[in-house]
């Protein structure tokens, strides 16, 4: 199991054109086989930053994730209301750790 945890901050202005742009990604990833969880998270004292925590079967499950066309058309939409790179956190775990 995979987990990624990915911070973005929007640019002041545009969070609610991110929410709108995410929830393709949100909505297509929840679809797939291969997701287990898709949170997305938004800071209640920074409206424009938002966490993204994904769990994913295997890396070979993110890898698909990240060649569908709602996670390709997310990106389109969001990389210029962004400020500054996405940051990503990964952790490799098994159930068995959290028991």
């Amino acid at each position: 199991m995979l987990i990624q945890m990915v911070t973005i901050v929007v640019k002041p202005g545009h969070a609610d054109e991110f929410i709108d742009a995410f929830r393709i990604n949100y909505e297509g990833t929840r679809q797939e086989p291969g997701n287990l969880r898709f949170d997305v998270l938004r800071d209640p004292d920074d409206g424009n930053r938002f966490l993204i925590y994904e769990v994913f079967a295997s890396e070979a499950a993110l890898d698909e994730h990240r060649r569908t066309p709602h996670y390709q058309t997310c990106v389109s939409l969001i990389d210029p209301i962004i400020s500054g790179p996405r940051t990503k956190v990964f952790y490799n775990a098994e159930m068995a750790d959290f028991l």
